[in-house]
């Protein structure tokens, strides 16, 4: 686990990434694309500084994105929660709209994951 050494105005972008287990890249391109819930704030030199509501959120949208939410879908739920407490239904129909779909395609691998121990038992018997 890495420790945030945090100054008062944050953390730059590279720990940023190593923290959040993202690249440079992608954290710019979030903002860039407008996920970041809250414009990320810039040191006097203009670099950029992540608090850790920056990173947390960072984290879940990388786990949006692990999931197969697409940008749209994250755009969407950004915004909604941007709007503030009048969207929390909706949000929360994202939600679990996008878990549903998640938990199919769980269910395909763990499917495949099964025919494929099959097959290895089928092999490891053969081998014996």
């Amino acid at each position: 686990m890495t420790l945030i050494h945090e100054s008062h105005s944050g953390i730059p972008i590279a720990e940023a990434a190593e923290i959040s287990g993202v690249s440079t890249h992608t954290l710019r391109y979030y903002e860039r694309a407008g996920l970041m819930l809250t414009p990320v704030d810039r040191a006097s030199s203009s670099h950029r500084r992540y608090s850790p509501a920056d990173l947390s959120w960072v984290t879940f949208l990388t786990r949006l994105r692990m999931t197969g939410m697409p940008i749209a879908g994250i755009r969407r739920y950004t915004e909604l929660v941007r709007e503030g407490a009048s969207t929390i239904a909706e949000r929360r129909e994202l939600l679990v709209a996008h878990r549903e779909r998640v938990r199919e395609e769980l269910a395909d691998i763990t499917a495949s994951l099964r025919a494929i121990d099959h097959k290895i038992d089928i092999y490891d018997k053969e081998i014996s």
